[in-house]
């Protein structure tokens, strides 16, 4: 899925319409961060409270943030959910930046599952 010489955009792009058949439509990136955060959970969809989607999105993003080493996995409390611990500082960006950011580790992080 991640085409060589591809833009960022592009493969985001082609990320969001791979992702169309699972969820129904082309989900913007909160939508594909609660994604990650359920399958980093590892509980399988659910109806789950407001506080907890915004968990499963921290999840999602501190994921994201560990596969360039900003981030790793600490523990899992006895519900099962994971605990990240920042081991570099995420440099200050505008938040157009942060967000393309995330979709470039979003498309590395679904490389392999989605093809």
């Amino acid at each position: 899925m991640v085409f060589e010489g591809a833009t960022i955009e592009d493969n985001w792009q082609e990320l969001r319409q791979k992702l169309f058949p699972l969820v129904g439509r082309k989900p913007d990136l909160n939508g594909v961060l609660f994604l990650i955060g359920i399958q980093e959970l590892g509980q399988g969809p659910r109806p789950y409270s407001k506080e907890e989607k915004q968990d499963l999105m921290h999840i999602a993003t501190c994921k994201l943030l560990s596969q360039i080493g900003y981030f790793e996995l600490e523990s899992q409390d006895n519900d099962g959910w994971p605990h990240w611990k920042a081991v570099a500082a995420v440099p200050y960006q505008p938040l157009r930046d942060q967000e393309q950011l995330l979709k470039e580790q979003a498309v590395v992080y679904f490389k392999d599952i989605i093809v």
